[in-house]
């Protein structure tokens, strides 16, 4: 499954600090653009596979269902 999110990428000196607008906690940094740009990749995987486990593992009688919202 592909989701597309917004990444927010800033040169400060010399390292570019990158983080997901959609998602609090998704953040990295990188020498390069290109560095800082897979490094987010990596670390919004990261948390959203993590957040599937807490989500199944504490929710086991809970109901799952999508949401949409229009911003």
């Amino acid at each position: 499954m592909e989701r597309e999110f917004t990444a927010v990428i800033q040169k400060r000196g010399r390292w570019y600090v990158a983080y997901v607008e959609e998602v609090p906690g998704a953040n990295t940094q990188g020498r390069t653009l290109a560095e800082a740009r897979r490094n987010l990749r990596e670390a919004l995987r990261l948390i959203l596979e993590a957040n599937r486990q807490l989500a199944a593992a504490s929710a086991r009688n809970a109901r799952r269902e999508p949401i949409t919202v229009r911003v």
